[in-house]
Order: C-alpha cells, then sequence, then structure tokens
C-alpha cells in the first residue's frame, strides 16, 4: 500500500469502510433458519394468538429431519415455552401463544445440521402503537438542558478548519473540522464536506452509532448540492487509524455510556448531548449555509442522538432516524425489554440499579427528548432487532406529536437494507430543498 498514490490509497480505505458497513448485515449462511409470525404485518392485537412458521433450507429447499430446539417469549425475556422437535419435512408451525399487555413476542430457533448450529428468529408486534414508556420526565427536565445550553453558548467555539486534499473531489471540499465543546479545553471532530460551487446551501447533520472509529464524510451527499457534516463523540481526531479507535474502546473508552451515571451534571452524554448542540452552531456559522435547511440523520446511538438533538434544538427543521438507542431505558425494571445501552438489565443490575442512577438516566432517555420533538421526521427498524429492541423504540416513536412516518423492514435485526437507506435519503433531499426549488 505504500506504494499508492494517496488519493488512490483513499479510495481503498473508503471501499474497506463501506465493506465494514455492509459487513454489519448477517452474513450468508449455507444453512438458513427462517422463523416469521403468520399475519403478513406480523401485528396483533391484545389476544390474538399468533402461530410461528419455521423453514430450515439448504440450498433453497426445506432441509428434512433437522432437529431444532426453539423458545418462545417476551424480547429480552427468559423463555415461556421450550420444545426440541425434529422437523420431519424441514418446516413446523410453532404456537407461539398471545400477550396481556402491548409488546412484543419473540421465538428464537436453533437447528443442528452437521455439527453446527444454526439460528433464526421472528417477532410477532402486539399493538406496538399502544406502547407506553416506563421512564417519566423530571419536572426540571426542561431546565437542566436550557441551563446545559446557557453554558455551552458561553464556551467559544474556536472552530478550526484542515482541507483534505486527497478527499476533495472536483465539485466538493472536505474538511478535517476541531470545534470547542461544551467547556474549554474539550473538543469535538468531524468531518465536513462542502459544495465548491458559490451559493447557499441547505445541511445535514451526521450524528454516530456506539463505538469509536475514523469518519471519512458524506461525499456524496455534498455532491448533490448539500452540506454535509459527520461528527465523532468523544473528543479524539476523527482521521486517525482504525487501530488507535480499536485500543480506546478496549482501554479509556470501554463501557464509556456507563461513565458518572450517578451523577447527571457529569454523565457521559452530557458532553455528547452538547456536543451534537455544538455542531449545529458550526453550521450556523458556514458562509455557505442556507441559515435555515438543517437536518440530522444517525442510527442506533446515532439513531438517538437525532431525535436528541431534534429535541434540544429548535435550529433542527428535519430528523431521520434508524432504530434509535438509549430509548426507554427503565422498561427492564419494569419487567419488559429496555433500550441499549442495557442499563437495567440483568447483566447491569447489580452495578446500576441505584435511585441516583435511575433518575439520571431519566435526563438522558430519548424518550424524553422525543416529546419535545416539533418537526417532521423519518424513522425506521425491524422487529427483530435484539440491540435496540422494538418496544423501547416504539415507546420513544409514540410520544412523538410531530409529523411522523415509520417505515418498517420486518425482518430486519441491527441492520438496513438498501431500500431503507435508499427511501431515508430521498426523504431527506425531498424535505431540504424543496424550500429552493
Amino acid at each position: 500500500m505504500k506504494n499508492l498514490p494517496l488519493r488512490n490509497l483513499f479510495l481503498l480505505l473508503l471501499l474497506l469502510v463501506c465493506f465494514q458497513q455492509l459487513a454489519a448485515q448477517p452474513v450468508e449462511k449455507f444453512v438458513k433458519v427462517v422463523v416469521a409470525p403468520d399475519r403478513p404485518d406480523w401485528t396483533y392485537k391484545i389476544g390474538d394468538k399468533v402461530k410461528f412458521s419455521v423453514t430450515v433450507l439448504q440450498n433453497g429447499n426445506p432441509l428434512k429431519g433437522t432437529k431444532i430446539k426453539y423458545e418462545v417469549m417476551p424480547e429480552k425475556m427468559e423463555p415461556q415455552k421450550t420444545e426440541a422437535v425434529t422437523l420431519a419435512n424441514g418446516q413446523q408451525t410453532i404456537e407461539g401463544g398471545t400477550m396481556k399487555n402491548p409488546g412484543f413476542l419473540r421465538c428464537k430457533v436453533y437447528a443442528d445440521v452437521a455439527g453446527k448450529t444454526y439460528e433464526g428468529l421472528g417477532t410477532a408486534g402486539f399493538e406496538p402503537g399502544n406502547i407506553n414508556p416506563t421512564t417519566n420526565q423530571p419536572d426540571d427536565f426542561a431546565k437542566f438542558w436550557n441551563d446545559a445550553k446557557a453554558e455551552l453558548a458561553r464556551v467559544p467555539m474556536d472552530a478550526r478548519m484542515t482541507l483534505l486534499p486527497d478527499r476533495c473531489t472536483e465539485t466538493v471540499n472536505v474538511y478535517h473540522v476541531n470545534l470547542q465543546n461544551y467547556k474549554p479545553g474539550t473538543r469535538l471532530y468531524g468531518i465536513l464536506c462542502v459544495p465548491k460551487k458559490e451559493g447557499k446551501y441547505p445541511a445535514l447533520l451526521k450524528v454516530p452509532g456506539a463505538g469509536a472509529r475514523p469518519y471519512y464524510g458524506d461525499v456524496a451527499t455534498a455532491e448533490k448540492g448539500l452540506i454535509t457534516f459527520e461528527i465523532g463523540i468523544h473528543g479524539v481526531p476523527v482521521t486517525m487509524d482504525n487501530s488507535v479507535y480499536q485500543n480506546l474502546m478496549a482501554g479509556p473508552l470501554s463501557g464509556y455510556w456507563n461513565y458518572n451515571l450517578e451523577d447527571r451534571d457529569r454523565y457521559y452524554y452530557k458532553r455528547v448531548y452538547l456536543g451534537c448542540v455544538r455542531s449545529v452552531d458550526f453550521i450556523f456559522s458556514l458562509p455557505q449555509f442556507d441559515g435555515s435547511s438543517l437536518a440530522v440523520t444517525g442510527g442506533s446511538q446515532g439513531g438517538a442522538l437525532s431525535i436528541v438533538t431534534a429535541g434540544l434544538d429548535a435550529r433542527v427543521k428535519y430528523l431521520a432516524a434508524f432504530y434509535p438507542a438509549l430509548s426507554d431505558v427503565t422498561g427492564y425494571l419494569h419487567g419488559r425489554a429496555g433500550g441499549w445501552p442495557h442499563l437495567f438489565d440483568k447483566n447491569n443490575l447489580a452495578f446500576n440499579n441505584t435511585e441516583k442512577k435511575i433518575e439520571t438516566s431519566k435526563y438522558y432517555d430519548v424518550v424524553n427528548f422525543a416529546r419535545q420533538v416539533k418537526v417532521p421526521g423519518f424513522y425506521s427498524w425491524g422487529f427483530n432487532d435484539e440491540t435496540c429492541p422494538p418496544t423501547s423504540m416504539y415507546a420513544a416513536y409514540n410520544v412523538i406529536k410531530a409529523p411522523k412516518e415509520l417505515f418498517l423492514a420486518l425482518d430486519t435485526g441491527h441492520w438496513t437494507y438498501p431500500e431503507q437507506n435508499e427511501k431515508s435519503g430521498k426523504w431527506l433531499l425531498d424535505q431540504l430543498t424543496k424550500a429552493t426549488k
């Protein structure tokens, strides 16, 4: 790679990033375990009984004589029904039962074939539109965040932009951006892409999923006539070798979502949420920005940050969120699934189940920002998501009073089909450019 021209090296790195994103989707397997509820929309009323069809496929055909074990349970909860059976014809119908309250009932299937275990799952939604949050909004929620934003406003932004010539195209300039965040000395980094042609442009803020990684900027969207700003959240440059971020996640940033949860003023996500507001400050400072048309988008933690940013900052006009994390995290304390990072599930309960930590979570739960959203939003997820349980996502979605559109890809887990991304991208572009047409 040392002999490659810098531009070719960048293109190679970009391809590697695209490959990593694709790798987040389920890898095709020699044996497929297909599990599906018996209604096309996977949706039921309380008291309805669901049946799950199970098919084990090899080379596209049912695999006869397959031994399976299945479990049926509310998502993320202990199994209510477990059985081992042999699929004489490679297919089986499982009686899943019903639910007494709005939520999701999941069937997980494990198939043993030639010494290997293959898995599949299907999830039935019971009146998901009636799921209510378990968390509540503190009386001083608005004051807490208004005070925090006022403190942020007193900190100089001290924006520093470094042109990245090898990432620029004929029509787009690309910069590594370095901003001062919520207190003097703390920084926020991102990749800014700006159309070269003189004019005023709408803008798209791209907020990140969990973890730490390098970013490359959304040049493709900028080439369509939008300013794009893709940020990291951890106060480190976003142009370093990937091994640096891997080391950070294995060391100083390991479990960062738990840091200082006992103190609402010091909890890790305070710097993150205010960093999103600071990013909006920066976009509004750009002479190429049209001064009005701004959207925010992301998935998982980024889906959460999209809702948070729109709820915190009235300058945001649109949002698009995929499978938002940090939603109704107290669900586990009420006998049902809570959102990522599962602060109060059985694995974290002994560590986090304190009055102070529960109370702090309410100031950062996406549900309470969703209540503040007043702008149109596009949302998308699937029923089979095990990282961000649909119960938690609906708990946030259902309290949004602003115009909203939900695009379900029912069988997806914590990943997206290209069609979801295409639909979201078109929706955002339509919203952001309609004022200039």
